[in-house]
């Protein structure tokens, strides 16, 4: 090395020749640098959803780092060839890459290329789900591929993409196997994959989320016969733990039903034990006619994978009526806690609460408290007196907004102040009442699906929400309130209203549109096959008759401008206590121009040190490019889908309709790289190594918050 601090005479021909060799040194060097391979990888592969059975989304990888991030470059795309939404998280096994599309046709791929090997196309039936992704079991030479349609559970050979026909009915089995009689005209699918334990599959399910909703039964399969091999009860039987805390019929699956797990599970196969999240009973907003506290819903249990026998549970919101479930699998973490090191499991919630248990027994690592909440002014209603509130960690969204807190970018704050001084609001378990209620963190969260990142020290990574809903009760539409309308209208008032409003008019920034001219829109086939298969966010109505569809059609067509016949409200036409109220009111609470009405930030990105229950940091998570483009700052936005952390480093993370990808440092929150993608990536990324070489894969599917679908897969890796 040269002194650089001793230089030549810049006069001089030496000075001339000086500077020539360091240039010609320079380009050595880079061209060395240049030239010089990866260095090579053993394969470390991503074989579970969300990374393993403890649903760390961690990667020990660390060949893409701080140091090389902005070489990314895309490797292969691999277009599914059906758009929509695609919230798969891919899985990589024995160098093969499976995923699942928007029409729920799973396929294979060369992991290092991206090279179709097989794509399975189901039956015909269109799907009524959507799919976060597949679960992958293997014994020997038997390779199976598990994944949902409808009401069945499918095993394909992973080689061949072929049902395996002996599993069940010709490679397939219903999901309303242990769910009895009532469940078999009502609506039961899945978006999760299943859990895999030895040579069982452990099963989430989606059900209704109106009094018409299926049981929640948690069940697990033969992953070879497809036998049901357990069921457990998340409303329980006569005798059992927890039927006290509902009427005594509930488990009969009468007017009252779910406490289902949809978000996925987490799995200790060392204990075998399976950590199972559940949401909300049924109905949702309205708890009249399912008194009490209503246990196991809203509820992590610990769940012995063998038999199904509960081991422990902890209930995080007592006779939900807000819709808050848990919504994304348990992270199965190490902290050192009190002087010594504990295997425990962390729970994210909607309200942005974070709860850690020790593993093994359920005892609490940080103190929760149960803290007296508001009461309802709804008849038949009795709110839940209190609900539990951990101390620590703080949670990771605000609890609490008010007249102060009206965003700065809002053009109509007088009229956004005279909603908030005519709803209801008392923080975050205030009740639905009948002239309208805040939600606050939104419906859709605090935490999401896409659910929480943790590295090997114990640190969490959130992505989180902040939106306000406005959510309002009225009356129940029964058969004698409704008695002078149109067979169409009441099939409408039922099914449609609670989305699309009484007058059609819908809430188009909640992801509601109007159905006002729909008849400009689609044709009477087209109407009747979205009323049947569903579309988007709509779930499918399969259950309606073809004349009740065509009565229902019929209305719409006719009625334009939503003009809607008078409902005789009179207190002698409705129904009696208890089945009396539903949803009425369901919206977004937003500015003139579609922005999110509270102030920012309206998503974040979080580190908490999960053995101390300290923040790292927190920063807004996601654009507005609108905004952006007037000068303003980032806001935050709504996300779907979570992070990725891998040991060099790196938070990885799409999630936001601005379409962006993005790498934070897991240190401090610096974004270091971005990327704009096909389309919105609403999933979660993976993140593996093949052939000596990473690569990050995130699923563009668009379709949420009003994004412009796709149909791409794409892989980033450095160059060679």
């Amino acid at each position: 090395m040269y002194n650089c601090q001793s230089k030549p005479s810049s006069n001089s021909v030496f000075a001339i020749l000086f500077r020539a060799a360091h240039l010609i040194f320079l380009a050595f060097l880079l061209s060395e640098c240049k030239q010089r391979p990866l260095e090579k990888l053993p394969d470390i592969e991503w074989q579970e959803y969300l990374g393993g059975p403890d649903r760390n989304h961690y990667s020990p990888l660390n060949q893409i780092n701080k140091s090389n991030l902005n070489d990314l470059q895309v490797a292969w795309i691999y277009h599914a060839r059906d758009s929509g939404q695609m919230q798969f998280n891919p899985i990589v096994v024995n160098g093969v890459l499976y995923g699942i599309s928007a029409k729920l046709n799973p396929f294979a791929l060369e992991a290092s290329s991206g090279k179709e090997i097989w794509k399975f196309s189901a039956d015909s039936t269109n799907q009524t789900n959507i799919s976060r992704g597949v679960a992958y079991w293997e014994d020997g030479n038997d390779k199976r591929i598990f994944f949902t349609k409808n009401e069945y559970l499918i095993a394909l050979s992973a080689e061949t993409g072929e049902p395996i026909t002996t599993f069940g009915l010709n490679g397939r089995v219903s999901l309303k196997s242990s769910l009895g009689s009532t469940a078999q005209k009502k609506m039961v699918i899945s978006t999760t994959p299943g859990t895999i334990f030895k040579d069982k599959i452990i099963m989430p399910i989606r059900v209704s989320e109106a009094d018409d909703a299926a049981l929640g039964n948690i069940q697990a399969f033969n992953v070879k016969t497809g036998d049901l091999e357990w069921s457990f009860s998340t409303i329980p039987n006569p005798g059992s733990v927890g039927y006290d805390t509902w009427p005594v019929n509930a488990y009969k699956n009468k007017d009252v039903g779910a406490a289902n797990n949809w978000a996925g599970m987490a799995i200790d196969r060392e204990r075998g034990i399976v950590f199972v999240p559940t949401g909300s009973s049924a109905p949702d907003y309205y708890g009249g006619s399912r008194a009490g506290s209503n246990l196991f819903a809203n509820t992590l249990l610990a769940l012995d994978a063998q038999t199904g026998k509960r081991i422990w549970h902890y209930q995080m919101v007592h006779h939900d009526i807000l819709d808050r479930d848990l919504p994304a699998p348990p992270n199965l973490v190490r902290v050192f806690h009190n002087n010594r090191s504990i295997d425990a499991v962390a729970q994210v919630t909607k309200h942005g609460y974070l709860f850690l248990f020790d593993r093994e027994n359920g005892n609490p690592l940080f103190p929760i408290e149960e803290r007296p909440v508001p009461k309802s002014d709804v008849p038949g209603e009795n709110a839940w007196p209190t609900q539990p509130i951990p101390i620590k960690p703080k949670p990771f969204t605000r609890q609490f907004f008010d007249s102060n807190d009206i965003s700065p970018y809002a053009r109509n704050k007088d009229e956004l102040l005279n909603i908030i001084q005519k709803t209801r609001y008392e923080g975050p378990f205030t009740p639905l009442t009948r002239g309208g209620s805040f939600v606050f963190p939104g419906l859709d969260g605090g935490a999401e699906w896409g659910g929480a990142a943790v590295d090997t020290d114990g640190i969490m990574y959130i992505n989180s929400n902040e939106m306000v809903w406005r959510l309002g009760l009225g009356p129940k539409f029964t058969s004698e309130l409704m008695k002078d309308l149109s067979i169409g209208h009441q099939i409408y008032s039922v099914n449609c209203s609670t989305c699309h409003g009484l007058d059609l008019s819908g809430s188009p920034s909640s992801g509601y549109p109007s159905l006002r001219n729909i008849h400009s829109k689609f044709s009477t086939l087209t109407l009747k096959e979205i009323i049947v298969n569903g579309k988007g966010k709509m779930p499918a109505f399969n259950h309606l008759t073809d004349f009740k569809i065509d009565s229902l059609i019929g209305f719409l067509i006719n009625n334009p401008i939503g003009k809607i016949q008078n409902l005789n409200l009179s207190k002698k036409n409705l129904d009696p206590y208890p089945l009396f109220f539903q949803i009425n009111l369901f919206e977004k609470f937003l500015d003139d121009r579609g922005f999110p009405a509270v102030s920012p930030p309206w998503g974040t990105l979080n580190a908490i040190d999960l053995n101390t229950g300290e923040y790292k940091w927190r920063i807004p998570f996601g654009t507005y490019p609108e905004l952006i483009e007037e000068g303003y700052p980032i806001t935050g936005a709504e996300s779907y889908g979570g992070p990725v952390v891998t040991s060099s480093g790196l938070v990885f993370i799409a999630g936001t309709k601005d379409k962006k990808f993005r790498a934070f440092d897991k240190e401090n929150g610096e974004l270091l790289w971005e990327t704009t993608l096909p389309a919105a990536g609403f999933a979660t990324p993976c993140t593996y190594s093949v052939n000596g070489k990473q690569f990050i894969v995130i699923a563009c599917g668009g379709g949420k918050l009003g994004a412009e679908i796709g149909d791409a897969i794409v892989a980033f890796s450095l160059p060679n």
